[in-house]
């Protein structure tokens, strides 16, 4: 192949195909970062809800269904991303602060995580202040599982929120499966329905405090829980 033998044609074509090049990525960059490629959440029906199988972490573990976890009381639960995580660190210990209030409200705060990996619940515990189960075939992150893989990187949002826990004190580490996206339930008592849903759309997006206390409001206790207390 010959090149041109005038050097400003060539250079002309340097500059067209790095211009062209330049503007692919600026392109792809903007769309990156709109919700367009985002998978959108499908919502989880009670019904659905209710019949997910949990574990107890203890010695002795136990299997038994979700909707023990809310039944008389109703329920804020947060589905982990993954505990290593500093920005789910950063939720948890958020929504460990509404513990004194949800207390008042006589609604419980739990978490459910996938997987069990070394001392990595024991060192997340500290920031949530709730007790913690696992969900072994994810489906708190269903019905469609929705993962975010290394588009999450180029997100101005992701970057605005990895700052935003840096600033925060927040550290984490990168063991265990991260790119299934969780999420935030208020689910009321008995047959009251889901009050509250939020699906995390990107690393680091957090649910609304008051959203959350809002939701919890609203759950109205099972008569047999009034008088237990």
């Amino acid at each position: 192949m010959s090149l041109p033998q005038d050097p400003s044609l060539f250079a002309m074509g340097v500059w067209s195909v790095g211009a062209g090049a330049l503007g692919a990525a600026a392109v792809a960059l903007f769309l990156a970062n709109t919700d367009m490629f985002l998978s959108k959440p499908q919502r989880a029906s009670l019904d659905y809800l209710e019949d997910i199988d949990l574990k107890t972490l203890g010695k002795e573990p136990r299997t038994f269904k979700a909707k023990e976890l809310w039944g008389e009381r109703g329920a804020v639960i947060m589905a982990v991303r993954r505990p290593g995580c500093f920005l789910c660190r950063e939720e948890a210990a958020d929504l460990s602060s509404l513990k004194p209030k949800l207390d008042e409200l006589g609604v419980p705060l739990y978490a459910v995580v996938k997987e069990q990996i070394g001392t990595e619940l024991q060192d997340f515990q500290p920031y949530f202040k709730g007790e913690i189960f696992l969900d072994e075939k994810k489906k708190f992150y269903g019905p469609q599982r929705r993962k975010m893989m290394l588009m999450g990187f180029v997100r101005l949002g992701v970057w605005s929120n990895f700052f935003r826990a840096r600033s925060g004190g927040f550290s984490g580490n990168l063991e265990g499966e991260g790119f299934i996206l969780g999420g935030v339930f208020v689910v009321g008592s008995g047959k009251q329905g889901v009050l509250l849903e939020h699906r995390e759309k990107e690393f680091g997006d957090k649910v609304n405090l008051l959203a959350v206390l809002e939701a919890a409001r609203k759950i109205r206790p099972q008569a047999s829980a009034l008088e237990g207390n």
